[in-house]
């Protein structure tokens, strides 16, 4: 029987696929967030020739038909698997030959959000330094969304979950929007989590003067987080909202929250030293070992 497509309203979900487990668990979480956003489905498989095995090449340095007729067949497949799950969903499969990070990019450039798995066959997935998940994390302008944890059934039940958002300064105000919003296409609850280690204490002759000028400025900052997320509660008043303050260590309290999360979300402040973009310790620790999938928001 055909189905209809659903009339599409939330734009775009690219996600990126190299047929390994992980990448299987992100093309399920991809239908169901595009489910949940109306958005179209563009699943895309990049299979970059030139660093294919040698015996799938002829000879002259173009891909067999096997090597080619693969890539095809695990994209039907992810097609197929897409569709048993949402029938009404607009699907687009991409194929490509590009390097997986460039093409992604370049795909997602206005998309609604982008997802990848976390590790696979050496393509696509992976969370080695220099992998595609932080090279997709370190460069990508729009909110990405790396698949951790079990599938989405694992957790909680539409209208029963949980989203989680760590919120450090003002500077977060992007992620903390996104997390209301995703917690309303989700009707689930929200907890933001306000994680502020205590300021230093300096030796020396001029240690009180250095700790109050942190203290004063750490004071700012939570000031003004605090103030951003009473605004989106007022102006999302739907959303059931638990506020917590933690002083340990940032990324070891989010890390614990995520145990009991559906997903976690993050603002990415990139940071461009003499050896290029780095992401900062937060984003690496939730990239490695979160309990859930991790959205990125990408702080311009």
């Amino acid at each position: 029987m055909t189905h209809p497509a659903r009339p599409v309203r939330g734009g775009r979900v690219v996600v990126g696929l190299d047929g390994s487990d992980s990448a299987w668990a992100a093309l399920d979480q991809a239908v169901a967030e595009a489910r949940r956003r109306e958005a179209t489905l563009e699943i895309v498989h990049a299979w970059p020739w030139g660093r294919a095995d040698p015996l799938a090449f002829d000879t002259d340095s173009e891909p067999s038909r096997p090597a080619v007729e693969i890539a095809r067949t695990v994209l039907r497949l992810a097609v197929s698997r897409a569709r048993e799950q949402d029938p009404q969903l607009r699907i687009v499969p991409t194929l490509t030959a590009q390097d997986a990070v460039p093409e992604l990019l370049r795909i997602g450039e206005d998309a609604s959000l982008i997802v990848i798995g976390t590790r696979g066959l050496g393509g696509f997935t992976g969370l080695l330094l220099g992998s595609v998940s932080l090279r997709l994390a370190a460069h990508t302008r729009r909110p990405l969304l790396v698949v951790r944890g079990g599938p989405p059934a694992a957790y909680g039940p539409e209208g029963h979950g949980k989203v989680l958002v760590g919120v450090e300064s003002g500077a977060d105000a992007a992620a903390a929007r996104f997390a209301f919003e995703e917690a309303r296409r989700r009707r689930a609850r929200l907890r933001v989590l306000y994680a502020w280690p205590r300021p230093r204490v300096f030796a020396g002759d001029h240690a009180l003067p250095a700790r109050e000028v942190m203290a004063l400025r750490a004071e700012r900052e939570q000031t003004v987080a605090y103030a951003m997320v009473t605004k989106l509660r007022e102006e999302f008043g739907q959303i059931r909202v638990r506020e917590h303050t933690t002083h340990s260590a940032p990324a070891q309290a989010l890390m614990e929250a995520s145990r009991a999360a559906d997903v976690l979300v993050l603002a990415v402040h990139r940071r461009t030293p003499r050896l290029g973009i780095q992401l900062g310790a937060v984003t690496h620790a939730a990239l490695h070992h979160a309990h859930c999938p991790v959205v990125l928001v990408p702080v311009e």
